[in-house]
């Protein structure tokens, strides 16, 4: 059973900072830590979900949005991943999700749906 809870949102001005945290716990039976990614997805009302950034295998990949001014790191021993965002925008204004998926062997380890889901964060900018 894997549990993923997010902290770290709340209200901030533009041009504002903040450091999202996501507490990894629990294990999937029959996978290793190398066979998760994990990242975070943001959805702002009335719009669908999109990816924010994610890792996987030590590898990052992010949203076009988010290249230069967002960065995702995990700390693997106490089991966090962050996202650090920088030069907030209005329109980065969203629940933010963290979530993680496994798969052993997958030719799309990091899907637009993971397995596992936290409960979100909401970060506004104004």
């Amino acid at each position: 059973h894997v549990q993923l809870v997010e902290s770290g949102g709340g209200s901030v001005q533009v041009g504002g900072s903040l450091r999202l945290s996501c507490v990894a716990s629990g294990y999937v039976d029959g996978y290793r830590f190398t066979d998760r990614c994990i990242g975070w997805f943001r959805q702002a009302p009335g719009k669908a979900r999109e990816g924010v950034a994610v890792v996987y295998t030590g590898a990052t990949t992010y949203a076009d949005f988010a290249k230069d001014r967002f960065s995702i790191s995990q700390d693997k021993d106490k089991n966090i991943v962050y996202l650090q965002m920088n030069g907030l925008r209005p329109e980065d204004t969203a629940m933010y999700y963290c979530a993680a998926h496994y798969a052993i062997h997958s030719t799309s380890p990091c899907p637009q749906s993971p397995n596992y889901w936290g409960q979100g964060t909401q970060v506004t900018v104004s």
